[in-house]
């Protein structure tokens, strides 16, 4: 028997569609099949579209996905420098 293998970004490693109504239809399937709300957005390393959790609109207001710039560490009491 023979699987279909989507074709992946290189950099993101997500399947790639070609146009943006193929990307919504895999969205309203995996919406219908396992109740996941997915949104469509058109990748800015690879120029096709994908699919993503997070909503565009949330995207827009805040300016981007990105964690603010803050050093950060995982270490219990982790003060940084002061330059």
């Amino acid at each position: 028997m023979h699987y279909f293998t989507p074709k992946r970004c290189e950099t993101t490693n997500k399947i790639m569609y070609h146009d943006r109504q193929t990307a919504w239809q895999a969205a309203e399937q995996s919406r219908i099949e396992r109740g996941v709300e997915l949104w469509v957005y058109r990748c800015e390393y690879c120029g096709t579209w994908h699919l993503t959790h997070r909503d565009p609109a949330l995207n827009q207001a805040t300016g981007h996905f990105k964690r603010s710039q803050k050093p950060y560490s995982r270490k219990k009491g982790f003060k940084p420098r002061h330059r």
